[in-house]
């Protein structure tokens, strides 16, 4: 059991990217990925939602809506569930790191909107995970969604001080550094 959690937190976060294999969750990635620390802050915000999601829509999944034969609300019992935690995670980082939701700005209500989050809560139905896989899945998927962010803030801080053509400055340097960062991900793939 401990070596198929190993390979979910791996495949997960690493081979199946849900950015960068996947394409869900762009707007956030490329819209906050201009300084590190904000990408971070934006990691972290996304590793509490996605898990706790997964947890709670699971649970909801279980124990819910499968007994009473209604599962085909799981899509806007998700919405509802991801739109609580947002607010949620809001609520908190306004009264306890209001730089960071300073910093934040727009793109912390979009993760509201953010498909990475729904997804991984109807990918856990559609493979069958039970809550404690589920939760995992969630979790490993929220931080290949923070390790892709940080690089890419990284990579965008050191190309500000580059000599770049000009049809190149600005977001079409950002989707090509984007895709190379999804070809080299896909080295990944042979790891299990």
């Amino acid at each position: 059991m401990v070596k198929e959690l190993l390979i979910l937190l791996i495949g997960s976060s690493l081979v199946s990217n849900v950015v960068l294999s996947q394409f869900l969750g762009l707007c956030p990635f490329l819209g906050v990925s201009k300084n590190t620390k904000t990408a971070a802050g934006m990691g972290v915000a996304v590793i509490f939602v996605i898990t706790l999601a997964s947890v709670v829509a699971g649970a909801i999944y279980s124990f819910i809506l499968v007994p009473f034969n209604v599962t085909y609300l799981q899509t806007i019992v998700f919405i509802l569930v991801i739109a609580a935690l947002v607010q949620f995670v809001e609520m908190v980082l306004k009264k306890f790191i209001p730089s960071l939701y300073q910093a934040l700005g727009v793109y912390l209500p979009l993760i509201t909107t953010n498909c990475a989050v729904l997804g991984v809560a109807l990918t856990n139905v559609q493979k069958s995970y039970g809550i404690l896989y589920g939760t995992v899945n969630g979790f490993a998927t929220a931080v290949g969604f923070t390790i892709s962010i940080v690089i890419l803030a990284g990579l965008r801080e050191k190309m500000e001080y580059n000599d770049i053509p000009r049809p190149f400055k600005g977001m079409p340097m950002v989707l090509l550094t984007a895709g190379l960062m999804a070809i080299a991900f896909c080295g990944f793939s042979g790891l299990l």
